[in-house]
């Protein structure tokens, strides 16, 4: 009898606390979902592979993630920053590989979420050599990510190809 008045007192149902409890779960899993890459059936590359890649210039190397995350940690050297959120971004990338939608691209982000989301919508829209950094910047479960790893980093200038 005490529990029920204590909880009549705060105005909290069994019922609501149920509810409340339900929803907290459900955004939980949304958050998780979200931060689980979808499996990508491309290439991958580690981070310090892509590095090298890019600095030799058999890969076209792009830092996908926002202008923020540019200032927060640079770019990685030998990336391009193209925010994968312009309306725009395919035609960019296609001007950054000439046009060749077979010439290697390697995506990174900062976690390897968005680039592995973006690598399989990339190979869906005829591009055929689309490869994935999973690492990220920031590390992941594939790796420490370019920044834990030493790789260097350039100054973001505030522009993007």
């Amino acid at each position: 009898m005490e529990e029920t008045q204590a909880g009549r007192a705060t105005g909290l149902s069994r019922r609501s606390v149920l509810i409340g409890i339900a929803g907290a779960g459900a955004v939980a899993g949304v958050l998780i979902w979200r931060r689980i890459p979808p499996n990508y059936q491309g290439g991958k590359l580690s981070v310090s592979d892509a590095h090298a890649v890019a600095l030799d210039g058999s890969v076209l190397l792009i830092d996908i993630r926002t202008p923020k995350e540019w200032r927060q940690t640079g770019v990685g050297e030998g990336a391009q920053p193209l925010d994968m959120r312009r309306n725009d971004f395919v035609d960019a990338l296609s001007r950054l590989s000439g046009g060749d939608t077979h010439q290697p691209i390697a995506l990174i982000c900062a976690r390897g979420v968005r680039s592995a989301r973006l690598s399989r919508r990339l190979t869906d829209a005829g591009f055929t050599s689309i490869i994935d950094v999973p690492e990220g910047m920031l590390g992941s479960g594939a790796g420490p990510g370019w920044l834990a790893t030493g790789l260097p980093v350039n100054p973001w200038t505030g522009e993007q190809v």
